[in-house]
């Protein structure tokens, strides 16, 4: 048995269990005095299991190439985008900056591209990093098991990958080509993770594909089954909201903050030990004002370009047409763009995954948690832990 086979249940009979009919109350319209009530619970849960920390994080882009076409992404195959993928090296490069910055836990993100992204390079990636960055996750195409017990041994004890959307007629819709077009396939990468030894699993849905409350449902269904099957594994989830990316995509269901809030806070709420994980996807103002609620982890002074930190990978810059590298001097080479997913504001630079809203550094965002009473974490794991001596 599967998620899909709860799911499909769901879907087909509206039969839920008592913590989701829960959840599904929580995300209906609330009067302002309630989500009030809903923040003070959620911030006194919050407290009790994690106390005033905040973990932090950065991402690397090691690739933006991509073979799906993802009608939301910046990334997606038939977008003309500048696009590269840094050497092993040059992931060093980019994470000797964020360990110089702080950080000491980093997620690896990389479009969906076999040949330009081979399993073996990540490994080497995660091995060539695993002495100096403690806390490593992936965020990559799926895989299967025996690849994934590869990632944890090379020294990767994280996996993120989400769902995007629980509905199936969206998510055929949006994945036009590529195998992420397999549903199935990816609702059950979590379980693949766990197998294959990951010690955190995060899992998510893009706010602004489909109708939010019926998403969150899913989401919550999700969570509630991989606690009961996968229980051996720490769960975080997030809630990212659409940002302007290449392809110019114009969320269909747009989400106010006050429904943003809402969604994290019948999370805290219902999954109490959950890590609710909140990127620079949002502005600053909202984030600080979020941050003492339902939030266990930030990412911060973020990039979501290839080399985005240091400048790597610039002298290898390049189109992608139908899966096939064209150079820019190429007379056949479609005119690339760059629109809001430059972050340097022109066309050098491979393009970023999507735009970034909350630009502060790293240590201007520490000093902000600081002054609301919460305690950054930089580092919270490393592999010591799990050595056993003897002491006579």
């Amino acid at each position: 048995m599967s998620f899909v086979t709860e799911l499909n249940a769901i879907d087909a009979t509206g039969e839920l269990s008592p913590r989701l009919r829960r959840f599904a109350d929580l995300v209906q319209t609330k009067a302002p005095g309630e989500l009030e009530a809903m923040a003070q619970q959620a911030t006194a849960l919050t407290r009790q299991h994690f106390g005033r920390t905040m973990r932090l994080f950065a991402p690397i882009y090691v690739s933006n190439e991509c073979v799906n076409n993802c009608t939301y992404c910046g990334f997606s195959r038939d977008n003309p985008i500048l696009r590269t993928t840094l050497t092993v090296e040059q992931v060093v490069a980019e994470a000797k900056y964020l360990v110089a910055e702080g950080f000491r836990n980093i997620l690896l993100v990389a479009g969906e591209h076999p040949k330009f992204v081979s399993s073996g390079y990540l490994e080497e990636c995660i091995a060539a990093l695993r002495e100096t960055v403690p806390g490593i996750s992936i965020e990559v195409g799926p895989m299967e098991q025996p690849e994934y017990e590869r990632m944890v041994t090379a020294g990767s004890e994280g996996l993120v990958v989400y769902q995007e959307t629980y509905d199936r007629e969206m998510y055929k819709k949006l994945h036009t080509a590529g195998p992420k077009k397999n549903f199935d396939w990816r609702i059950d990468c979590p379980e693949r993770g766990y197998r294959g030894g990951f010690r955190r699993i995060g899992i998510g849905i893009l706010l602004g594909l489909t109708d939010w409350r019926a998403d969150a449902l899913r989401l919550a269904a999700h969570l509630d089954y991989l606690y009961r099957t996968a229980w051996q594994t720490s769960f975080t989830i997030s809630l990212p909201r659409l940002r302007p990316a290449a392809g110019e995509y114009e969320p269909e269901h747009f989400v106010t903050d006050a429904e943003f809030l809402q969604i994290m806070l019948a999370f805290r709420i219902c999954f109490p030990q959950v890590g609710i994980v909140l990127s620079t996807r949002e502005p600053a103002a909202l984030r600080d004002a979020l941050f003492p609620l339902a939030i266990t982890m930030i990412s911060a002074g973020s990039h979501t370009e290839p080399g985005g930190y240091t400048g790597e990978g610039a002298d290898d810059i390049h189109l992608t047409v139908r899966g096939r590298r064209v150079e820019l001097e190429d007379e056949k080479a479609p005119t690339p763009t760059c629109g809001s997913v430059c972050q340097n504001g022109n066309n050098t630079d491979a393009a970023g995954q999507f735009q970034i809203a909350d630009e502060r550094p790293a240590h201007e965002i520490a000093s902000k948690l600081e002054g609301l009473g919460l305690e950054p974490v930089w580092k919270d794991w490393d592999a010591s832990i799990l050595s056993t001596t003897t002491s006579i």
